[in-house]
């Protein structure tokens, strides 16, 4: 009991000083805690429309769901007949057909487009009753024939569509345009799918080719019989095997299985910023817990004299951290769900509607946040604690501060010493890998311990780094920048944590930042090698190019060629009698020019001759293939045939790495017309001289299609520079949380080191200083350790990216290129936060009265 009210006095009595370490809790706990709020949400989102939208039991195709939708342009398909059949199974309230397609580009009357920006997607089918069980019309009626169509409400809101506005659906079967009758809402949220709906014959007409089809079968399961007994029965009538069937809770399953992925990625991605941030916030608890410690070496002497233990001493310094944990925990538990809400308005604003409606916040977030917070905090002060046991009775009688342990230090050094001597030679090993999946295990490796040596060594480097970046930037200030450098050499354990905390997020920006730029320039340059053609036509949404779009390129004036470029799925068995699947390219004989490929034997003009075909070095070294021997090609939807292969091309490219090329009407003979793929993407090259003519030719031939968009080299190349960009921009403000906390560990030791100096600063003003000066020498101070922290982390990230590009180097990207005006932006932008930093701490010191300060013990 004694211990505990001891730690509840000195923790509200320092209060003010431990304020700062409860910050970095808190905002560690609340980006773990959003985060898992966020998901949660999310999650907990779909699975209400997953549920609401599920009939009791679920007729489709064999084939559903292999990806054939985004080749072909067309879903699969059943007769409409098998409906009636299904209708006639025991047990079956009612049966409807259904039809959905995602292959479709709804624009307004302006030509935008209606789609989400956020990768959700565009769904058109026909309007039916199960569709009455997530969605109700809200205004006008449902569409009554091909000139009427309905919308979803939120798509009509985002867009300020209203009744008797045109809409135009672009799909593989062509143009329609339709009136919107009718606007109906969901019932539960939709998180950002424009939804549009025909009547039925319609749906089949426009979406399918033609009517008597549909992609699905709805079955409702009359009273008292269970979706798995309903699935029995129709699959007794059907045939086992015949087409899929799915119950609710199956179909249930496997959309949740199709978003899954996509926000696990997600979700540990932000739990590994935040653990960043956790392991930034672990440096200023230790640093907070250090200098209490130390400003309480008499107080904790006299205690001792009085008769505390060693064990005592040590639990009051715990349970001072544990209240510290319990404190930010709380705190940041309850900032988490405000972070939670906030991440969903900035979705909603992006265009994925999230309700705060189905904000979900389970038992286990708390309790992780909690637990994380408190063993974090406590974990960190363990070291200070046990410093603070071996505090002597003796040491009342004494200043407050204790000398550094001098053989500690050396001890702390060699072992420093010899994790960045591991780690460098991880990453020279790294380096040297002949694999990038070999090598990538060694570059992880080399990250952690010459992270974690540079942490441990960071004392050992303050000594020198400080000496020399006040050589540069301190002495310039005389007598002031004297006592700066000589205030941060002081205490090289305290300093060169302060660094170390801002040196981790600032690595992580340099590493990427090498990456990165090198990633843009390897593609730059293996795009000026290997792209032969002059524009490029493509979909941002990975939509395949409709017929009409390919028919409008081709009638494009100035325009040398087009070359149409398709990927179709096959089983190859190769000579030595192995089978694997493998897409194959059909191409126009064209793309040998717009795409240049080094060979290794053959020509690879040859492989687009009749019944020829071209495989990558790796394939042809793996299975023993040689020009002239034959493969055994078996067509997805179509026949088999045996094509010869007529050229080895080199996989060392990053431009079509691997792939096999035919010609498209070889393909052609194998496939038949309605199961070919539509292009993935389009060349052209223009006429000599006609560039320009040619570019702006191609914009106006696809001007109607906003889907779909025409990009000369310039333009891929900056599209290139601004995704990773974009990506960089993400992670940046990820590390951000990191960065903030590391300058809040700059904030409390400058602050805590305030506090400890008093009397000293007292002593200066009164022969002379003045509070200008004082302010000057408290900023300068803090300016030499921030830049301390960021020449270490810049320095550590540049390696890492080097190590990684060497990787990357393996995988075609062969071009290392360094940043440097991002690296010296950093550098100096490091300066800025130091200053930053240092104007609390530095205020507060010039309003010290000088005389109180000199009687401070």
């Amino acid at each position: 009991m004694t211990v505990l009210r001891t730690s509840l006095r000195n923790f509200f009595a320092h209060k003010g000083r431990m304020a700062l370490s409860a910050v970095a809790v808190l905002l560690s706990v609340a980006f773990v805690s959003g985060t898992l709020v966020f998901t949660d949400t999310m999650n907990a989102t779909f699975d209400k429309l997953f549920a609401a939208t599920a009939s009791d039991v679920t007729v489709s195709p064999k084939g559903a769901g292999d990806d054939d939708a985004p080749q072909t342009g067309k879903p699969e398909s059943l007769p409409a007949s098998l409906v009636q059949k299904v209708a006639g199974a025991k047990g079956v309230k009612s049966a409807e057909g259904s039809v959905t397609s995602m292959s479709v580009t709804v624009v307004n009357s302006r030509n935008k487009d209606m789609g989400s920006s956020t990768g959700a997607p565009t769904i058109a089918g026909n309007w039916n009753q199960n569709d009455l069980k997530a969605m109700e019309i809200s205004s006008g009626h449902a569409p009554r024939g091909p000139t009427e169509v309905m919308v979803d409400a939120d798509t009509a809101e985002k867009h300020d569509l209203k009744l008797g506005d045109e809409l135009r659906t672009i799909s593989v079967t062509g143009d329609l345009t339709a009136k919107i009758s009718g606007i109906a809402s969901f019932k539960v949220t939709n998180p950002g799918a424009a939804v549009v709906y025909f009547d039925t014959a319609t749906a089949q007409r426009e979406l399918l080719g033609k009517e008597g089809l549909f992609t699905g079968v709805s079955v409702t399961a009359a009273a008292g019989i269970s979706d798995e007994q309903l699935k029995q029965n129709v699959a007794e009538v059907l045939g086992s095997g015949t087409y899929k069937l799915q119950t609710a809770k199956e179909s249930a399953d496997s959309n949740r299985e199709d978003v899954g992925s996509f926000l696990k990625v997600m979700k540990y991605a932000m739990l590994g910023f935040a653990g960043i941030a956790l392991l930034v916030g672990i440096f200023l608890i230790v640093n907070t817990f250090s200098m209490l410690v130390a400003q309480r070496t008499r107080e904790i002497g006299l205690m001792r004299a009085i008769g505390s233990s060693r064990k005592q001493v040590n639990r009051s310094v715990l349970v001072e951290a544990l209240l510290l944990g319990i404190v930010g925990s709380i705190a940041g538990v309850a900032a988490g769900v405000g972070l939670a809400v906030g991440l969903m308005k900035l979705m909603g604003s992006m265009g994925m509607e999230l309700s705060t409606r189905d904000l979900t916040v389970k038992w286990t977030t708390p309790a992780v946040g909690l637990v994380l917070g408190i063993v974090v905090t406590v974990v960190a002060a363990y070291v200070p604690a046990r410093r603070a046991g071996k505090v002597s009775p003796m040491a009342a009688l004494r200043e407050s501060g204790t000398p550094a342990d001098g053989k500690a230090g050396w001890i702390r050094a060699a072992i420093g010493l010899v994790l960045t001597g591991g780690g460098a030679a991880a990453l020279l090993v790294a380096t040297q890998a002949d694999k990038a999946s070999e090598g990538s295990m060694f570059l992880g490796l080399g990250v952690v311990l010459s992270l974690i040596g540079f942490v441990v060594i960071g004392p050992l480097l303050a000594g020198v780094v400080v000496r020399a970046l006040s050589a540069v930037v301190l002495r310039m200030f005389g007598s002031v920048g004297r006592l700066a450098e000589r205030n941060a050499l002081r205490n090289p354990r305290r300093t060169g944590a302060t660094g170390a905390a801002l040196m981790i997020g600032l690595a992580l920006v340099a590493c990427l930042s090498v990456v990165g730029s090198s990633m843009v320039a390897s593609a730059t340059q293996e795009l000026d090698k290997s792209v032969g053609a002059d524009f490029i036509i493509s979909s941002p949404k990975g939509q395949p190019i409709m017929p009409q779009v390919e028919k409008a390129l081709n009638k494009t004036r100035y325009i040398d060629h087009v070359t149409n470029y398709k990927e179709v799925m096959t089983k190859l068995t190769a000579p030595d009698g192995r089978t694997e699947d493998e897409g194959l390219i059909a191409a126009d004989p064209t793309y040998a020019q717009d795409l240049r490929r080094e060979m290794v034997a053959g020509e690879l003009s040859a492989a687009y001759g009749k019944n020829a075909m071209s495989v990558g070095d790796a394939y042809a070294k793996e299975h023993g293939v040689k020009v002239g021997d034959k493969i055994k090609v078996a067509f997805k939807n179509g026949r088999t045939a045996e094509l010869k292969v007529a050229a080895i091309t080199s996989d060392d490219t990053n431009v079509d790495k691997g792939a096999m090329y035919l010609n498209i009407t070889t393909a052609a003979q194998y496939v038949p017309a309605d199961r070919m793929p539509k292009n993935v993407i389009m060349f052209a090259s223009a006429q000599d001289g006609k560039e320009k003519e040619a570019y702006a030719a191609l914009k106006a031939s696809v001007a109607k299609y906003p889907q779909y968009k025409v990009q000369n080299q310039a333009d891929f190349k900056q599209e290139l520079k601004d995704q990773v960009g974009q990506l960089l921009n993400i992670v940046y403000g990820l590390l951000a949380l990191a960065i903030i906390v590391a300058v809040l560990g700059v904030v409390n030791t400058l602050a805590l080191s305030v506090v400890e100096r008093t009397r000293e600063i007292g002593l200066m003003r009164a022969i002379g200083l003045s509070r200008r000066q004082l302010r000057r020498m408290i900023r300068l101070e803090s300016v030499v350790i921030a830049l301390f922290g960021a020449l270490l982390g810049l320095g550590l990230g540049m390696g890492w990216g080097t190590a990684a590009q060497k990787l990357l180097a393996l995988e075609g990207l062969g071009v290392l290129q360094i940043p440097w005006s991002t690296i010296i932006t950093v550098f100096v932008a490091s300066a800025f936060v130091g200053l930053f930093a240092a104007l609390v701490p530095a205020f507060r010191a010039g309003r010290m009265n000088v005389l109180n300060a000199i009687a401070t013990e």
